[in-house]
């Protein structure tokens, strides 16, 4: 097996990769106009890989609204895509930051700061293994496009767009996820139950719709006795006298089942002590169940699990109820059979089913050519023979035809993805441009 990647390419990755972190691409709405439709920064982080790729010997082009660029090399009717995105999910608060999260600093050889792991450091990677394969001569037998997306971090607004415009690709990967490669990802559905309000009780509680919420406040009529309620069924509370917050604990709501849920055990306890219909819903019909079951039944295929099924938020106030769900369904299931049978099972409760967003599943048969060449490759420069795996989280792999998300983590890293501190090994780093080059030489190369 030949080595393509060099220590010239790692210095150089990583110098372009600092380049990228340096600009704070976070989607800023208030921000947006003609050209930056999620902000200015975010498009300053486009046009620069695009400078990059440039520079590299790539050609690149624009999307003239601002949502998307990508940069090609190589010729043929056949399109090989890498998907990949500029945007970052915000720093938080930078007191937790062992240094300031867009300088980029090297600590203990690990490079430290906002998108090194998620999405900048592995786009880079994989540009760069291209780049070796070009350096060393090599002939593709079809175009490479590396696609860059704006919107990944919220509602994929950019490759809605590309897929809109742009042609579709033969197969591909995207490099935002795990070694050794997903090859099913379930589909992503969140929608609001709504229903009437009431003046006997309120409740706020929960926030994002994929996490499991680890609390759930609640203050108000029959206090005492909604306490007595969550007592009897041994729900860990805090009191705060004339308040109470009852705890959970929170994951990912790909993972529903392995937390608890406040706000499933607040409802319990609700539904015991009040006689209002939504409250009921939650609090007797789903109960502590993460799987729904208890609402469109058994849900469960070979090809990726289980269905899950977090609530995530509540809002009660003298208006409306207002419920969040999330949903991560097996790839063999459609998504109008579990609406149909959820829509039925909620009318007897006052609740109206409205969708907020839906991404549709993901699957490759592990026998493809594609799989083959990516997991092969992985295998013979790792060693490791970990079985691919599913997710029920999402990548842009989804997004297009006969492709898979392929790292850039491997089954070691520690994830630091989203948290202050974000940070990635450089000797993973350089590993993974070795594996991406020998994967897409095997697959493109003449």
């Amino acid at each position: 097996m030949k080595q393509f990647v060099t220590e010239q390419h790692h210095e150089q990755a990583l110098e372009s990769l600092s380049e990228l972190i340096r600009i704070p691409s976070v989607l800023d709405e208030s921000d947006s106009g003609e050209g930056h439709p999620f902000g200015k920064k975010v498009v300053e982080a486009l046009d620069k890989v695009l400078e990059i790729s440039e520079g590299l010997g790539f050609k690149t082009f624009k999307d003239p609204e601002g949502y998307y660029g990508y940069a090609e090399v190589g010729s043929g009717d056949e399109l090989f895509g890498i998907l990949c995105h500029m945007d970052v999910v915000p720093a938080g608060d930078e007191k937790n930051w062992e240094s300031k999260p867009f300088d980029p600093t090297i600590k203990e050889g690990w490079l430290v700061g906002r998108g090194s792991q998620d999405d900048k450091g592995p786009s880079i990677a994989a540009m760069y293994a291209v780049k070796a394969l070009m350096d060393a001569g090599v002939e593709f037998n079809t175009r490479i496009r590396f696609i860059f997306g704006t919107d990944e971090e919220n509602l994929w607004r950019c490759l809605d767009k590309y897929n809109e415009k742009e042609e579709g690709i033969t197969q591909g990967f995207a490099p935002d996820a795990e070694f050794p490669l997903i090859y099913a990802e379930k589909g992503l559905l969140q929608a609001y139950l709504t229903g009437p309000g009431t003046n006997e009780f309120s409740v706020n509680a929960g926030g994002a719709l994929n996490v499991v919420p680890d609390s759930a406040p609640y203050s108000g009529e029959k206090l005492a006795e909604v306490k007595e309620a969550l007592t009897k069924h041994n729900f860990d509370f805090e009191d705060h006298g004339d308040s109470i917050t009852v705890l959970g604990k929170s994951i990912h709501a790909k993972d529903a089942a392995e937390g608890v849920n406040a706000i499933s055990r607040l409802a319990i306890a609700l539904s015991e002590v009040f006689d209002f219909a939504p409250i009921a819903f939650l609090g007797e019909v789903v109960q502590e169940n993460a799987t729904g079951e208890n609402v469109v039944g058994k849900t469960v295929d070979e090809q990726s699990g289980e269905l899950t099924m977090n609530f995530a938020s509540l809002e009660i106030t003298p208006e409306q109820t207002k419920i969040g769900v999330d949903m991560r369904i097996p790839v063999t299931f459609k998504k109008d059979d579990l609406v149909e049978k959820m829509t039925e099972k909620i009318k007897a409760y006052d609740l109206s089913y409205e969708e907020f967003d839906f991404l549709d599943s993901l699957y490759v048969p592990l026998d493809s050519e594609l799989i083959q060449n990516l997991l092969g490759t992985y295998r013979e420069i790792t060693g490791d023979m970990t079985e691919p795996f599913v997710s029920g989280g999402a990548t842009f792999a989804r997004t297009m035809n006969q492709c898979v998300a392929f790292g850039a983590m491997f089954p070691d890293t520690p994830d630091f993805m989203h948290q202050a501190n974000e940070r990635w090994e450089l000797s993973s780093m350089y590993k993974a441009m070795e594996i991406y080059a020998e994967a897409v030489y095997r697959l493109c190369g003449k």
